[in-house]
C-alpha cells in the first residue's frame, strides 16, 4: 500500500494560493459593496492587487506580517507614477491592509 506524502513546500505553496485566491474573491465579490467596488476599480488599482496576489502564491508562508510587505513593496513600485493619485493610492493600500483578517478567515477555512 502506498502512503501519500505532503511536502512542506507543496503545502505551503497550496497556502498561499488559497491565500491569494481568498483575496482576490473578498476584493471583488466578498462584500456588499463588491458591486461596487468592480466598476470603481481603475486599471492601476487591480494591476498592484494582481501583484500582491502574485506575491502572497509565490509565499510559503502566509500571516500578516508577510500580507502588509508585499503590498507596501508592491505600492512603493506605483508612488512614482504620475497617472496615479498619492491619495487614491494611500487610500487603496489602506483598504488592502483593512482586509487581512477577512481573508485570514477564508484562508483558514479553506485550509481544513
Amino acid at each position: 500500500m502506498a502512503k501519500k506524502h505532503v511536502s512542506k513546500v507543496g503545502f505551503g505553496l497550496g497556502i498561499g494560493a488559497l491565500a491569494a485566491a481568498a483575496a482576490g474573491a473578498y476584493y471583488l465579490y466578498g462584500t456588499a459593496s463588491g458591486g461596487r467596488q468592480r466598476k470603481m476599480i481603475r486599471g492601476w488599482a487591480l494591476k498592484i492587487r494582481g501583484e500582491v496576489l502574485e506575491r502572497l502564491e509565490e509565499m510559503k508562508v502566509v500571516n500578516e506580517k508577510v500580507y502588509h510587505q508585499a503590498v507596501d513593496a508592491v505600492a512603493k513600485k506605483y508612488r512614482g507614477v504620475r497617472s496615479i493619485d498619492k491619495k487614491e493610492l494611500d487610500a487603496l493600500v489602506k483598504d488592502m491592509k483593512k482586509h487581512w483578517g477577512n481573508i485570514r478567515k477564508r484562508i483558514e477555512g479553506g485550509s481544513k
